[in-house]
């Protein structure tokens, strides 16, 4: 019994321990990011450009409907004169899934030309994303777009790289599946405190293609 009493205590103090650095983390994320965030466009900075994180595309091309909340957001942004160019980072790792050019081609159709879109096809998480905007694209001031529960983490990472990112919510309904999506964060918190932590590399680089050149060259 002894044996089972000390066991018992070992493991309460390892869910304490784990609790504790869960709480920690999600505090310092939200504590970083959430100061750096807008919820009216009226209100948030103009910047050269705005980065658009990807999310899910259906095997139609069509956006989903927290993809197509961002990109919409984005587009108010530039059609208000806050935004130049955009930064459409997201999931093209297969060629049957292509997040960026979705996104593109959902640009296009409202009017909007090739030559201020830049495609990132190597976006595959948040921290790739950030990153790969800073050495890649060159990109160290801009508007990040995406919905309140992402947004911290994304603005965390930014700060931790040092580049000057607001952000701007892109939520313009309830999403199906948020507290689903809100709790998953947590741990995603959790993912990018340790990434940050540990200087990771994205998955992929390459050669930088400046927001300021040829937009050509990122497709």
């Amino acid at each position: 019994m002894a044996k089972i009493r000390t066991y018992l205590k070992y493991i309460v103090i390892i869910c304490v321990a784990i609790y504790t650095v869960v709480l920690f983390v999600n505090w310092r994320v939200n504590s970083i990011g959430k100061p750096l965030m807008y919820n009216d466009i009226n209100k948030a900075p103009s910047s050269y450009t705005v980065i658009v994180l990807g999310a899910s595309v259906y095997a139609n091309g069509n956006l989903s409907p927290i993809l197509k909340d961002r990109v919409d957001t984005a587009h108010e942004l530039y059609k208000s004169g806050k935004a130049q160019r955009f930064l459409l980072s997201g999931d093209h790792g297969q060629d049957n899934y292509d997040e960026v050019n979705a996104m593109k081609d959902y640009l296009n159709a409202k009017g909007v030309p090739d030559e201020v879109i830049f495609l990132d096809h190597a976006g595959f998480d948040t921290y790739d994303s950030m990153y790969r905007a800073k050495h890649i694209f060159k990109v160290d001031s801009a508007i990040v777009v995406t919905q309140q529960f992402h947004l911290p983490r994304a603005l965390y990472i930014a700060n931790a790289l040092n580049l000057n990112y607001k952000g701007v919510t892109a939520d313009k309904r309830t999403y199906q599946y948020l507290e689903s999506l809100e709790r998953r964060e947590k741990i995603a918190n959790i993912k990018a405190y340790w990434e940050v932590l540990i200087n990771k590399k994205p998955t992929y680089l390459g050669k930088p293609v400046p927001i300021t050149g040829d937009s050509k060259l990122s497709y």
